[in-house]
């Protein structure tokens, strides 16, 4: 029986820069799993509120709604730095390697794009709820501007975590989609 597949983690060589982002990654990925054992504590303190007690909850839906994004968000980084989103490797392991070398770099930079352009626009957002005061409707009535952070941090680590690999690659600490030359 053959245990679990091995986990690929993006390699940095011995440059300090690299190994730092990565550092940074490992650590959002620390926090983004308290934050998801924080969600369940609350979650679990909740029904014990509501049905043990009988008594009603005014903050923990939206405190576990809130810590789920943000915990989503800041891990984005450490799930990038394992190599652990949703991917086909069937078209990098068909090509010759100057090919898949390029394929790289294009869907590295196009990643780098793209969630340039929602730091952009999620600081953007959270600076705008920061500005005028913003507050959820709910009783508890928190600033928004907490919860919302997690938009422009999470993107922020993400982009640094793709700018990392992409140095990786150029200087040939890394190979191209973590797959040997054969």
């Amino acid at each position: 029986m053959a245990g679990p597949p091995p986990v690929t983690v993006a390699h940095y060589g011995s440059n300090p820069l690299l190994r730092g982002i990565g550092a940074l990654s490992t650590l959002a990925g620390w926090c983004s799993a308290a934050m998801i054992v924080a969600a369940v504590a609350i979650t679990c303190q909740m029904i014990f509120i509501r049905f043990v007690l009988n008594g009603s909850t005014v903050w923990q839906t939206e405190a576990v709604i809130y810590l789920v994004i943000a915990a989503t968000l800041i891990g984005l980084p450490y799930v990038q730095r394992l190599r652990g989103h949703v991917n086909v490797d069937l078209l990098p392991l068909a090509l010759p390697p100057r090919a898949r070398l390029a394929l790289a770099l294009l869907t590295l930079s196009l990643s780098i794009l793209i969630v340039g352009v929602m730091l952009w626009y999620g600081y953007e957002f959270w600076h705008l709820a920061w500005e005028r005061g913003w507050r959820s409707d709910t009783v508890w009535g928190i600033k928004l501007w907490i919860p919302y952070l997690a938009i422009p941090v999470g993107f922020t680590l993400l982009l640094l975590q793709l700018l990392a690999d992409l140095a990786a690659l150029l200087t040939g600490a890394d190979r191209p989609f973590g797959i040997e030359d054969r």
